[in-house]
């Protein structure tokens, strides 16, 4: 993400391809957005990586637990090396009767040019009521699990 004259670096353009990022097929692409040292936080998941490599695989283990993730950006803006992003994420966790849509906020800190930390916040508790499971809920349980049947219709 380095600015040019032709493409300069505002906080809107930030916000547009870190939502590219998770937004593309190709899962290694939001990692090209950071430092090599940068830090991942998802605070709803109490979840925190470390490197492009951390990032990636943060990308790869979302896409397992969550199918069709889209990111929209609603708002940004940015100053002194920061930007703010005040997005909907939605998509379906996997074996979920419904998918969801909630508002989240991201704060990027910026360092030459690329992100240095990303810390995300949304609520967990709002996914998972929205996707029709328990408050309680965690990845691998068995979708029969979820809706007390044993139909094997609650899949993604």
């Amino acid at each position: 993400m380095t600015p040019s004259p032709d493409n300069p670096l505002t906080p809107q353009t930030i916000a547009s391809r870190w939502a590219d990022g998770w937004n593309a097929s190709d899962q290694s692409l939001l990692a090209t957005l950071f430092t090599a040292d940068a830090t991942y936080t998802d605070l709803a998941v109490f979840r925190d990586v470390v490197g492009t490599e951390g990032i990636t695989a943060f990308r790869v283990g979302s896409d397992e637990l969550i199918a069709d993730i889209h990111l929209e950006v609603l708002n940004t803006f940015g100053a002194d090396g920061q930007v703010a992003i005040e997005s909907l994420y939605s998509g379906w966790l996997r074996g979920a009767p419904r998918p969801f849509t909630v508002r989240g906020t991201t704060i990027l800190r910026m360092r030459d040019g690329l992100i240095a930390a990303d810390t995300d916040n949304y609520s967990l508790a709002t996914v998972l009521q929205q996707s029709g499971l328990p408050a309680d809920w965690s990845p691998g349980e068995p979708a029969d699990d979820i809706d007390g049947t044993d139909d094997g219709e609650v899949t993604r």
